[in-house]
């Protein structure tokens, strides 16, 4: 995994060894870990994940990373999962090793709204699509579905990534004693702390998508109680409002996964899959 001009914090520093591997460069600094180039001691290049120091005694912290570490390891074979490689402890920090990839994630795409969305908009939207499919299908949800976890590539090749937040996919709606993630992204279920199931991913891709042909996200809000009553309030702005070009088809689509009422918005990731393939001719 790699951000390709990801940051503005990114460095490049002489390499600083860490047990076997040595750090190379930071591309990546987020709430809870650090991303580095990192090679071993073959010259051979990955992204490294580094727990933060400061989360050495948080076991609440420290659980969800391993968590992530071994849910990944379960699902990253598919072209468009991240690839893993190895996690555990160096020098008592917790870390996890994956394929290095030399990309840009769709968040840091939309601010400099470049070229590669324009070009490859059908692309990405169902390598994405397929990327949740295929966790769903191995029995997992996501739950920070967006778009600073969505890498692509120069060729608009698709990685998901970071599955901190990941858990199995219940066979019923569930409620959960805690509930992290991103507001702007989580479905109303979520926000409310209601039961809920990989519908919530459902939900999240919808934003996204949304996010991604209009350039505007349909729920404004500056907390997750604004959100929320944006998204309860029924007043989201059809997406041919914002940009004309999109076939009626495809925001049909994109608003079914919207649904605030889950019965309503589509089962399965697989069904959205379909129904995108068959709207984008591909």
């Amino acid at each position: 995994m790699a951000f390709n001009e990801s940051t503005s914090e990114t460095t490049a520093a002489q390499p600083r060894k860490c047990g076997r591997f040595y750090l190379q460069e930071l591309i990546n600094s987020g709430g809870m870990a650090e991303i580095w180039v990192a090679t071993d001691q073959d010259g051979a290049t990955y992204a490294m994940k580094l727990m933060h120091k400061k989360f050495r005694f948080d076991f609440t912290a420290r659980k969800r990373f391993v968590r992530g570490c071994d849910i990944l390891s379960k699902i990253h074979n598919h072209e468009h999962v991240i690839g893993y490689i190895e996690h555990g402890k160096l020098e008592g920090t917790l870390y996890l090793l994956m394929e290095y990839v030399e990309a840009s994630n769709l968040k840091l795409l939309f601010a400099r709204q470049d070229e590669i969305l324009l070009e490859n908009v059908a692309s990405i939207l169902i390598d994405s699509a397929v990327a949740l499919e295929h966790v769903h299908d191995s029995g997992f949800m996501h739950l920070d579905f967006k778009p600073e976890n969505i890498l692509v590539t120069r060729n608009a090749g698709v990685r998901l990534v970071d599955f901190d937040l990941a858990l199995p996919k219940p066979d019923k709606p569930t409620k959960f004693s805690k509930n992290p993630g991103t507001p702007a992204y989580m479905s109303p279920q979520q926000l409310q702390r209601e039961a809920f199931d990989a519908r919530a991913d459902i939900f999240s891709f919808g934003v996204m998508a949304y996010e991604l042909l209009t350039y505007e996200k349909p729920f404004q809000g500056n907390n997750a109680e604004e959100i929320l009553r944006a998204q309860l309030s029924g007043d989201l702005a059809p997406l041919t409002s914002l940009n004309p070009e999109i076939p009626p088809v495809l925001e049909k689509i994109v608003l079914k996964c919207l649904q605030v009422d889950p019965e309503k918005r589509y089962p399965y990731m697989s069904v959205v899959v379909r129904d995108l393939q068959q709207a984008l001719y591909v």
